[in-house]
């Protein structure tokens, strides 16, 4: 019974350091747009080479790993975490930019609701695969709200696309790491 208390109030602790990186991806990502990238477009916007010869706003950085850390509130803290969590990183994100803000924030919130509706039915059958098959519906469907929202073009949609392709696999080593590490936590109680 006491180990049971423990590892609860470990998912918990957990779940709330997740929370907080999603929130924080949230904000990163429209501060990266903002302020860091290698070109700028004349909107003002910052991009990035995300594949050789294609180019992506600079906050798919951020996005691509937001997915993951969603998966993974969603895992610790449960699903109902999720749109508070892009809730009040859009509204942080407001400061740096109301526009972009509301471009991301809406992206997120509708392929945020696609990649829980993936993500829930497969993760306690193959956590990893409902972490890539989430992600891979999430962010196709966030890169083409976020970029019609924002530009009202999908100009740089294979780049987003790549950029947060990327940003999931780099995550699917701690994603593994974090599987297995429940795995034991299982046994030991």
């Amino acid at each position: 019974m006491e180990k049971e208390k423990r590892s609860q109030k470990s998912f918990t602790i957990d779940g709330w350091f997740y929370f907080v990186l999603f929130i924080g991806s949230v904000f990163l990502a429209n501060y990266l747009v903002n302020h860091v990238g290698v070109a700028r477009t004349p909107g003002g916007v910052y991009l990035i080479p995300v594949w050789p010869g294609v180019m992506a706003p600079s906050g798919v950085l951020a996005i691509g790993l937001g997915f993951t850390f969603r998966d993974l509130v969603q895992r610790r803290l449960g699903w109902r975490y999720t749109i508070p969590g892009i809730v009040i990183g859009a509204s942080l994100s407001a400061f740096l930019s109301p526009g972009l803000a509301v471009a991301s924030g809406s992206a997120f919130l509708l392929s945020e609701t696609f990649d829980l509706l993936v993500y829930t039915p497969l993760q306690k059958r193959n956590f990893i695969a409902a972490v890539v098959l989430s992600n891979i519906v999430g962010l196709i469907i966030d890169s083409a709200v976020f970029l019609l929202l924002a530009f009202g073009s999908l100009r740089f949609i294979e780049g987003q696309v790549i950029g947060k392709t990327w940003m999931t696999l780099a995550a699917l080593p701690v994603v593994g790491f974090i599987r297995k590490w429940d795995k034991k936590k299982e046994q030991i109680l």
